[in-house]
Order: structure tokens, then sequence, then C-alpha cells
């Protein structure tokens, strides 16, 4: 029930719409009701002769009543009602009589049609504006859930979930808001009338009701269970596909074709069977219900046909009209049976999306953060040890102070905790003890967007998008003119290239800059950190992955970059941190060893001895 009333709250911006569309499913129950009800006299036209002796004979013909379903007084009005709409539909003679029927039922099917239409096109707005609403929800949580979330949840569940989840809750609230209240309104009118004429038989017709609803709620939470589990293979193939997109450069290099499509033809495979299971659970609810209505109907000829040959039940055409009436309720309830199959899909699917929108982040602010505009002094790591969930320690007992404008190194063995380091810094992640500090105050008592906005971060992935080289390098920053990113880019060596691009800076360069070369990438990446222009830089071997030339362009920019900021390097290469004001060695997530690079490779110790790894001869 929660997710139900949580869906509905996004029904709020839109219950003009919908009242609307409620108020035409109204109108299309009536009309539908009335174009049924007139096979009756258009019946008796036909058969009875050019008069209405059909009133004459229901007004003054007893009829069974159910007590408490049909009064005397309700039923006493409804037959002027209909003796009323009788009078209205004669005519002169039999063919006249006939002429207005054929009008009538006509007009009621225009109007049927009309309202049905206005319904679905009120009812579409409503639909597709909360599966917007839920989509924008979702995706603006997701990007401000921690990063720790994305570290261990796999890139195709998270695509799964704002597809195809959000594609199935659409199903369920298509289901909930226009086949839940139209075909519910048609079986109340349709008994309605049926009870009016033979309340004996239309209690036969109801005998399978109870059958027809154990059948369908089983159905439905087998449904429910299937579709959870179809969504985990969808999240799996997506998953796969994702991957293997993105590492298309490795698949092909080690020749793995075959393995990657393999291991996609496994996952459709599984996903297959689970489609297949859903589909062949859902289509069984049609056909049984059908065979149900069926059996009712088949007992209603019998057991009313030998009524109406003995005289003691209903007229001829009002036993077919009866009938007609009866067989029309086979529609609205098989599509009624196959409504809670679409609702419990939809939940299973409601239920992940809201397992990530109930998701809090690790990383949050505090009650009344403290907003900060500038790094004044000093940062200082006091006493922090740092884990990854509940695994052995990444950082144990760190405690180090950088004063402004000093460049920091950070080297050690691979594995040793050194993005980690830096990854505290903008508050990716916490450390379960100690502090950092800004100017005296805890990371965590600051603002989270304006200590982040202190930061410029160039990596060795590069991370960039599908966009022109301006956009990419004025990312967050749209306020910038052209000559600010022209500026940035000179000093990141890269207006060179820019320039040669065929649109220049309005070239776009493809999926994470797959037109770049990893030099031009890495500038482009550094342009942008010159662009935001902040007072402490993040550099995490950002030379790592480039060749000679392209090393020494990237370095000399990242030199720039440097100047007047406060800086930590995280560096592979060691001639790349030789003029750092200090250097810290980092192994098993300690600092085993500080000082400059003339002092640290005099002294015995893990960077005299990665020093002479890179430079021995």
């Amino acid at each position: 029930m929660n997710l139900y009333l949580r869906i509905l709250k996004y029904v709020r911006p839109y219950w003009l719409s919908l009242t609307g569309s409620l108020i035409c499913i109204l109108f299309f129950t009536i009309f539908s009701s009335a174009s049924l009800v007139s096979i009756i006299p258009f019946l008796d036209t036909i058969f009875a002769g050019p008069q209405p002796v059909i009133v004459q004979e229901q007004v003054n013909t007893p009829v069974e009543a159910a007590p408490g379903i049909t009064p005397v007084s309700v039923r006493g009005r409804m037959d002027e009602m209909k003796e009323w709409a009788y009078q209205k539909l004669q005519g002169r003679d039999q063919r006249d009589s006939l002429k207005r029927l054929c009008l009538f039922i006509i007009v009621m099917i225009l109007l049927r049609g009309f309202f049905d239409y206005f319904q679905a096109y009120l009812m579409a707005g409503v639909e597709q504006g909360i599966i917007r609403d839920i989509r924008n929800d979702l995706y603006r949580h997701l990007n401000r859930l921690s990063l720790s979330y994305f570290s261990r949840t796999r890139t195709g569940q998270i695509i799964s979930r704002i597809t195809n989840d959000v594609t199935l809750v659409n199903g369920g609230v298509s289901a909930s808001f226009v086949t839940l209240i139209k075909n519910p309104l048609m079986i109340f009118a349709y008994l309605g009338i049926a009870i009016y004429l033979s309340w004996k038989l239309t209690l036969i017709a109801l005998i399978v009701a109870p059958f027809s609803g154990g059948i369908i709620g089983w159905i439905g939470l087998k449904l429910r269970k299937e579709s959870t589990i179809s969504q985990e293979r969808m999240a799996d193939l997506t998953s796969v596909l994702q991957e293997t997109v993105a590492g298309q450069r490795v698949v092909k290099a080690f020749a793995m074709e075959n393995f990657e499509i393999r291991k996609f033809n496994t996952e459709a495979q599984r996903y297959y069977q689970t489609l297949l299971r859903i589909t062949r659970t859902r289509n069984l609810a049609s056909p049984l219900t059908e065979f149900l209505g069926t059996l009712v109907a088949v007992g209603i000829l019998w057991f009313g046909g030998q009524q109406v040959l003995a005289g003691k039940m209903l007229t001829p055409e009002a036993f077919i009209g009866f009938l007609v009436i009866v067989f029309s309720l086979m529609q609205p309830i098989k599509e009624l049976s196959s409504v809670h199959n679409r609702i419990q899909e939809a939940m299973a699917a409601a239920e992940r999306i809201f397992e990530v929108l109930d998701l809090q982040p690790a990383i949050q602010n505090v009650t009344n953060p403290v907003a900060v505009d500038a790094f004044q002094d000093t940062i200082e790591f006091r006493d922090v040890t740092f884990s990854y969930g509940r695994g052995e320690p990444v950082l144990q007992d760190i405690s180090i102070a950088i004063r402004k404008g000093e460049i920091l190194a950070i080297v050690g063995p691979s594995g040793a905790g050194k993005s980690t380091f830096v990854d505290l810094l903008p508050r990716f992640y916490d450390p379960q003890k100690g502090a950092i500090l800004l100017d005296g105050h805890d990371l965590r008592e600051l603002e989270l967007n304006s200590l982040r906005g202190l930061m410029g971060i160039v990596t060795q992935e590069t991370i960039l998008f599908n966009d022109s080289v301006r956009n990419n390098i004025a990312y967050g920053l749209a306020e910038k003119s052209l000559d600010d990113i022209t500026h940035a880019a000179e000093v990141a060596n890269a207006h060179a290239f820019i320039t040669e691009l065929p649109q220049g800076y309005d070239t776009n360069i493809g999926e994470r800059g797959v037109t770049l070369s990893g030099g031009q990438r890495q500038r482009l990446a550094i342009a942008r950190a010159v662009l935001k222009n902040p007072p402490i830089l993040i550099l995490d071997e950002a030379t790592s992955a480039l060749d000679t030339e392209s090393e020494i362009l990237v370095q000399q920019a990242i030199e720039r970059l440097m100047r007047n900021r406060t800086s930590f390097v995280i560096a592979h290469r060691l001639s790349t941190i030789l003029n750092a004001d200090r250097i810290i060695v980092i192994d098993k997530g300690r600092i085993v060893q500080v000082g400059v690079h003339a002092e640290l490779v005099k002294q015995e110790g893990l960077y005299q001895k990665l020093y002479n790894m890179q430079f021995r001869l």
C-alpha cells in the first residue's frame, strides 16, 4: 500500500486533467450503457409491431426484485424513465420508430467515442507527466548520491532503473487510472441494468466472480515475483552491453569478440526465459476468465431460455437484451483481470525505483553548514583513518599539515592509499576516525558545494562529454566568455590543436572525447581546471598514460596551472615531482617518509627504492 501512496503523490500536479478524464469516463459509461439498452426497444420495434407494447408489459408484469438491491421506489422511477424514453423514440409507425432508434444508436456511439477519446487525451498527459517526474526525481537523486554508491553499483543496473523500471511503472499508472476506473464503472452500470431486468439471472452470472478473482490474485502474485527477476536480468544485460561498448578497444585488442558475444547471448537467454515465463503467466488470466464467463453465459442461456419459453420471466426481446449486456460485461472483466497483473509488475519496478530514492547520500551537509569562498591558511589531516566498508583500513593514522601555496607530492606503490588520500579532500568519502581541517574547520562542517568549489581535479582517466570543445572546457561555467576559454586553453597548451579541429572550439569531440588523443584529452581537462581557477589543485597521475611528447606539453601546462596554488600531486613518475615543496611516501596506508627529493633520495627507504627502479641504468 505504501508504494501505491508514493506513486499517487506524483498525481497531485495533474489533478485538473485527471478530474476531466474521470468526468469523460463517467459520460463514456453512460453512453455505452444507453447504446446497449437501446437494443431492447430496437428488437421490440421490429418484432412487436408499431406500438411500444413492451413498456406496458414490463410495467404491468411483476418482476422479481431483490430486497436491498432494487427498492420499489427506485424501480418505479426507472420504469417511468424507461417509459419516457420509449415515448420519445416512438414514431408515427414502425418504420419511423426504427429510424429514430437507428439515429439514437448512432448518436450514442458518437458521444461514446468522443468522450473515450478525450478521456485518453487527458490521461495521456497525466501518465506521461507522472513518468517524467519520477524519472527526473530518480536522475536528480542519483546525481546527489555519494561516490561510494557508484563504486558498488554496476552502470547497467542504474540505467535499467531509469529506463526499464520507470517504463513498467508507466504501465501500472495507465492501468490504475484508466482500466481500474473505467472498467469497474462499466461493470457497475451493466450490472445495474442486468439486475433491473432480472436479479435471478444476474445472480447466476455473479457465481463465477470468486473463482475468477482467486485465479487473478494468484497470477498477480506470481507475476510480481517474476517481474522482479526480469528487471534484474535486464540490468545484467544492460551492464554487459555498456561494458562491451565502453571497452571495445580492449575487446578487439585481445580478439575477444566471440567471448563477449557468447556472454551477451547467455544474458539475453536468461532474460528471454524470464520474459517467456511472465508472458505465459500473464496470458493465462484472460482465457481462464473468458472460459469461466462462457460457462456462466451458457448457464444463463439454458436457465433463462426455459423461463422465457415458459413465459415466467422476461419477454424474448428483453431476454436478448439481457444476454447482450451480460456478454458485454466480458470485455471490461477481461481487461480488469489483466490490470491486476500489470499493477503487480509495476509495483515490482516501483520497489526498485524507491529503493534508490530512499537511499541517503553517505556524504551530506550538516545542519547549518559553514559556507567557504576562500582558502586562507592550512589543510590539516589529523589522525585520519579510512576504510571502504568493513574492509582493512586503506589509510591509518595519517597526520600532516599542508600550507597555502605548497606543492605536496604523494608517492608510493600501487594500492598504498594515494588516491584515497586525495579523495578525502573534496569529501568523496569521510574518514571513520580523525578529521581533516580546512583553516581550522572540519570538512564535515563545511557546505559541500562551496568546499568543492575551492578545488580543481585532473586525473589520469580524463572525463569528457559528447559535446563541443568549448562546452567541455567551460563545464559548469557557462557564464565564461570565449576569450576566457581561449586563454585557459592557451595556458593548457591546447589552443594550437583546437584551432586545427574542423570547427575549432565548436567541434564535437564524441563520447568521452574519443576523437582526440590521450594528450589532447588531458590538456582539455587541464584547461577546464585553469578556467575554474581553484585555489586548491588535485593532480592524480595526470601524466602517467602519455607518450613523451604529450607528457612534456602536459607537464608544462601543469606547471603553469600549479602557480600560486596549493597542489596535491600523485605521480608514479618521480621526474614530475622533483621540484615539489614536500614529498610524502605512503605505504600500506601509512606515511613512512616525508621530505624533499634531495633528502629522500639519499635516505635508505621506499623512496630511494622507487627512484632507483625508475632511473637505474
